[in-house]
Parts: structure tokens; C-alpha cells; sequence
């Protein structure tokens, strides 16, 4: 799901978001000379638009990925109570940023004369048409910004999936292939944690020339039947998980209602990270045949997704407690082969994904360099950059091996920047001759500074357990929390 699936959005949607890099060289001039009246942003050919269902369809792939599976662990670094109410209370805020950048992307393109705009034009424009000559001066900065951390944001998810991959594949190869041999002795858990660490990186290796070669794979129609088996395999995993974890439910009274404030970047980073959608907001209603009904298709389709995380993350916390992982397949149990499969349906679905993520970055950074080279050069080129690029989210996996760490890491940075700061600072900009009242800029500044706060702990926090995983371990175990006690569980659950 998480994008799994997204072949169709992958043409249909990400296409455009690229498109939008190509337009980069042509002069002003030649844009006025090229803009379709306004009206066509809101009525797109009938054998070009996707409808209600299929816009949907997208935002749902767009949203669930290895994000979901996260959230158990993120619930425990923020506690039973607080953990819930405030996945409510970022969901809310990312749903209504998303409604800000469509709705200011519709007022920018009414007064540039534009057909329709994607995330970075959106900044570029705003930039452009606000009160200050410094940043009108500098627009252009506005899409450089939004490319780099929708590159940033593209190649975190495909690391996030490399470390997911090993881990989950380790899991099974482990329970079924080794077992066999030599029975696992529960006892010595000791020694099968240090064997772990050491294995971990081993499998992630072995992924690489996999995904080299999957992602030259240029054209993304010839996913298409994987990405709808990805979809398929990835739901049944979901419904398989849901029943294991009702099964068995501790008492939350039992679970710390609040963890201390030390836990809580990381559960803001996570969380951020979950609501992933908002780099296909633009290009999804771009798409849409009747662009007017977007808003009531964007609100199901993330109540829907907030359903779905709210229930999951509280569930699985309530079931596997202080010992719940990095993702919570790797809760599933090792001798039960239903459960295996699991591990396995839903690795397959992350593989084919990996691809789709990887689409974004590689078109907007390979044409720098084929455009530097011969032309029978260029197609060695670009599959030179396309396997460099992989092979650094491989060694951003095997440098931090921790899937917790890294998807809260993208999510501080990047998620929080493109879902959290950048739309309530577009709605100032675009709108400020409106005469905004004080109430609506003081809801935009609130929302920015909560990205930018959490955008700063987030990273800190989680740049220290990367350096000091050590004494941060140290601190956990003088905890006051019950939480903190076991909370390097996570450390030796995922080495």
C-alpha cells in the first residue's frame, strides 16, 4: 500500500510532479506565451483525469507504508494517553496543511495565470507574489528548497525500506531455515542478539544488486502487475496482523499514561513520517477530472488513514507492551508460518515500492548529469547515478541499522518541513493582501513553529541515539517510568 501500489500514481501523478523540473530553463516570456486559461486547472481531459474513487484509491497508497507499522513503537515513546491524542492532534494539523497548499495553489494559479501547480511552483509563486523583496527577489529558492527535501524525503523512505527488508527477511530465514538445524534456545538470548547485529548488515548487502537492478527499471508500467500484487499482499498482511494483536490485550492501566520528554521527538518524528502524503497532494488534484470534489475525496480518504493508524499503533502497544520493535511485523511470531508469511507478502509489497519512492529523486537528479554528457553517453550515465543513489540509501541502512531511528530521522527533517512548516508559511505569503485576520496567522505561525520545534528535537534526539546509542541506554535504565526501563528492548530487538 504505502506507495506499493503506486504504478498508477507513479505515471498518473509523480509524472507531473516531475514535469515540473523540465520547465526550469524556459524563460517568463515563453511561460506567458504557454499558459492554458485558468479554467482548465479545474476540468482536465476526460482520457487524462483519474476519478473520485481512483484519487482515493492514491491517497490511501500514498499514506500507509512502513510508517503504519511503526506507530506501536511511537505510542510507546509517548505514552497510552498522550501517545493517541496526539496522533489525533497531527493527523488533524496534516490534513488541514494539506488543504492549505491546494487551496493556495488554486489562488496562485487564478493570479499567474497558470493552469495548475505542483508543491514546488506553489513556494516558487508564493515567494514571488509576497510582501517582502527579498524573498520575491529569491523565489526561485522556494523550489530548489521543496526539491531537495522531497529528494531527501524519497531516498529516507527507500533507506527506511532497505532496513525493513533485512530485518524482516533475517526474521524469517532465522525462524524457518535455521531452526531446522540447530533449535533456538530462548535462553540464550545473549548470544543471538550479537549474532544479529552482525547479520543484519549482511542482508541489507545482499538486497543491494536486487534493487540495482530493479530500479533500472526506467518505465514504470512494467511494474504494473507488481504493484498490484504488492497492493493485494500488502492488505492481507494488514488483516493478518489486526487478528493476531486483538487476540491478547493487556490492561492500559498497566502502561505509563505519559513517558518522559525525552521519548517524545521520537514519537513526534515517527508520526510525522506516517502522514507521507503530502508530496502527492498537488499532483492528485492536478489529475482529477472534477478537481472540485478533491477536498471531500482528500477528508475520507485521511480519516480513513487516521482510522487505521490510531487503531493499529494503540493496539499493538497495548499488546506486546515495552517489548514492541522498530516495526511490529518483527513482533509476529518465528515458528508459526502464517505469521512468517506476513513478513514475507509485506517485504514483497516494500520491495516493489522501493522502486516507486525511487522515482522522484532519480528524475530530478539524474538529468544533471546526462545533461553534461554525450548523447551516447547518456543512457550509461544515468544508470551510473541511478545505482550511486541506491547504494547511498543501502549505506545510510547499514550506518544506522535501526528502523526506528531512521524513520524517525526522515520525519524530523524532511516530513516536518514539507507537511508542517512550509503550507501555514504558503498561506501567509499568497494571502496576506486578503487582509488575513489574526486569529488565521496566529493558527499558521502555531502550526509552523510546532514543525520547526519538532523539526529541531526530532533531529537532536535522534542524532544522539545514532552517536551515543551507549550512554543514552545508560540513561533509560535510571528511568522513573516503568517504559523506560526495557526501552533498549528496541536496541536488541533490532540488531
Amino acid at each position: 500500500m504505502a506507495g506499493a501500489g503506486r504504478e498508477e500514481m507513479g505515471m498518473e501523478v509523480m509524472k507531473p510532479l516531475i514535469e515540473e523540473e523540465d520547465s526550469d530553463g524556459i524563460s517568463d516570456e515563453e511561460h506567458e506565451n504557454t499558459f492554458l486559461p485558468v479554467k482548465t486547472h479545474y476540468q482536465l481531459d476526460n482520457e487524462e483525469g483519474i476519478t473520485f474513487i481512483q484519487t482515493l484509491t492514491h491517497l490511501l497508497k500514498g499514506n500507509i507504508g512502513t510508517g503504519l507499522l511503526g506507530l506501536p513503537l511511537a505510542i510507546k515513546n509517548a505514552g497510552i494517553v498522550v501517545g493517541p491524542i496526539s496522533l489525533v492532534f497531527i493527523g488533524v494539523i496534516s490534513v488541514h496543511c494539506m488543504h492549505i497548499l491546494v487551496r493556495c495553489s488554486h489562488s496562485l494559479c487564478q493570479r499567474m495565470r497558470k493552469s495548475s501547480l505542483g508543491y514546488s511552483d506553489t513556494v516558487s509563486c508564493a515567494m514571488e507574489a509576497g510582501p517582502l523583496s527579498a524573498l520575491q527577489k529569491r523565489a526561485s529558492w522556494g523550489r530548489y528548497i521543496v526539491d531537495f527535501f522531497l529528494v531527501i524525503t524519497q531516498l529516507g523512505f527507500c533507506g527506511v525500506y532497505v532496513v525493513f527488508l533485512a530485518e524482516n527477511v533475517k526474521q524469517v530465514h532465522e525462524g524457518f531455515l535455521e531452526s531446522k538445524i540447530a533449535p533456538m534456545n530462548v535462553s540464550a538470548t545473549g548470544s543471538s542478539s550479537e549474532k544479529r547485529n552482525t547479520d543484519l548488515r549482511i542482508y541489507m548487502l545482499c538486497f543491494l544488486p536486487f534493487l540495482v537492478l530493479l530500479v533500472f527499471i526506467r518505465d514504470l508500467k512494467t511494474l504494473s502487475l507488481l504493484s498490484l500484487l504488492a497492493n493485494l499482499s500488502m492488505a492481507v498482511s494488514l488483516v493478518i496482523i489486526y487478528q493476531y494483536i486483538v487476540r491478547d490485550l493487556a490492561d492500559p492501566r498497566k502502561l505509563p499514561p505519559v513517558v518522559g520528554w525525552k521519548k517524545y521527538p521520537l514519537f513526534f518524528g515517527t508520526a510525522v513520517f506516517a502522514f507521507e502524503g503530502i508530496g502527492v497532494v498537488l499532483p492528485l488534484e492536478n489529475r482529477m477530472k472534477d478537481s472540485s470534489r478533491f477536498p471531500q475525496a482528500l477528508n475520507i480518504g485521511m480519516a480513513i488513514v487516521m482510522a487505521l493508524y490510531i487503531s493499529l499503533a494503540t493496539l499493538g502497544y497495548m499488546r506486546f507492551g515495552d517489548e514492541v520493535k522498530g516495526s511490529i511485523t518483527l513482533n509476529l511470531p518465528q515458528d508459526k508460518w502464517l505469521y512468517q508469511s506476513v513478513k514475507i507478502l509485506y517485504s514483497f509489497g516494500i520491495f516493489v515500492t522501493y522502486s516507486i519512492q525511487f522515482y522522484v529523486p532519480a528524475e530530478i537528479l539524474a538529468p544533471v548529469v546526462t545533461s553534461r554528457v554525450r548523447q551516447k553517453w547518456k543512457l550509461l550515465s544515468e544508470l551510473v547515478v541511478r545505482a550511486l543513489l541506491v547504494c547511498s540509501t543501502c549505506a545510510v541502512a547499514v550506518l544506522i541499522p535501526r528502523l526506528d531511528l531512521v524513520i524517525s530521522f526522515v520525519g524530523a527533517v524532511s516530513s516536518s518541513t514539507l507537511g508542517l512548516i512550509l503550507p501555514p508559511l504558503i498561506e501567509i505569503l499568497t494571502f496576506y493582501k486578503e487582509n488575513l485576520s489574526l486569529l488565521t496567522i496566529f493558527k499558521d505561525v502555531f502550526i509552523a513553529v510546532i514543525g520547526f520545534v519538532g523539526f529541531l528535537t526530532g533531529t537532536y534526539v535522534t542524532v544522539e541515539e545514532i552517536i551515543y546509542p551507549a550512554s543514552t541506554v545508560l540513561a533509560n535504565a535510571t528511568g522513573s517510568f516503568p517504559a523506560d526501563v526495557n526501552a533498549t528492548d528496541l536496541v536488541v530487538g533490532l540488531k
